[in-house]
Parts: C-alpha cells; structure tokens; sequence
C-alpha cells in the first residue's frame, strides 16, 4: 500500500503553526508524509521594461531565498523532528489553485489550511484563501482555526 500523503498550506506567520501542528500530529498517527506548500502571491506583467523585469527578477530571487530559509525550512526540521517525512515547495501564483494542484499532483488525501491565512479586510475584497481552496479541492481539506 502507497504511503498517504498530506498537502499543508503554509504561511509565512511562524509564530502561528496551529496547522503545521495539525498536519504533523495526524501524519504522525497515520504514517502519512506532509508536502507544505508555500505560495508567494505573484502575477506576471507583460508590460514592464527590461530594467523593471530583471528587478522583480531579482526580487523574486529574494523572495524564494526567504521563504526556504525562514517559512519551509524551520516547518519540514519541525516535521522531521516529530519523526514525519516532510518535502516542501515554494511557488508563485494563486494560493488556493497551487495547493489544490499540488494535492492533485502529489495524490493527497487530505489539504491542511489555517482559517487564519489572510487579513479580514483582504479576504472581504478577495475572499478567504481557506474558502476557495475548500471550494475547489478535489479531496477532503481540514481548516484548521
């Protein structure tokens, strides 16, 4: 039998790991290994100049850098020290679609998301990423408050 895997929405609040903690504890139990997926929210201009491109370039190298050394890094140590296998991804684009398409990818039985992703005036405009990806997923998602 394949090993479960678990895909966990990751922030970059580091102080609030109620999810990873979720994720890790249920892993644990079953034996299952965690994929935390965490998304940098990103969108292509085609219209920039070639200066302004290789500066967001530049940044976004910036922004990769951070989000291994401070987000995914410091979540797959505290995994692996509670003895659960743990991989992780940083990508650019829209949260909700990423993580859903990760879990599709990686074959996942379960999405693990905080209910406390984004601000409330953000979630009012856009709504909440929690929501959306509850909405799309193809497989069970547990919000974890």
């Amino acid at each position: 039998m394949a090993q479960e895997t678990f895909v966990v929405a990751y922030d970059d609040n580091t102080e609030d790991t109620a999810v990873l903690d979720c994720a890790i504890s249920r892993a644990s139990r079953s034996g299952a290994r965690l994929v935390i997926v965490h998304v940098l929210e990103w969108s292509p201009y085609s219209f920039l100049t070639q200066q302004e491109l290789e500066e967001r370039h530049k940044k976004r190298t910036q922004e990769l850098d951070r989000a291994h050394s401070h987000v995914l890094d410091p979540a797959i140590a505290k995994a692996k020290e509670a003895g659960v296998e743990a991989v992780g991804t940083v990508q650019h684009g829209s949260a909700a679609e990423l993580v859903v398409k990760t879990a599709t990818e990686e074959n996942a039985s379960f999405i693990f998301v905080g209910r406390s992703g984004s601000s409330a005036a953000r979630a009012r405009i856009f709504g909440s990423i929690p929501l959306a990806i509850a909405q799309i997923a193809t497989v069970p998602t547990v919000i974890v408050p």
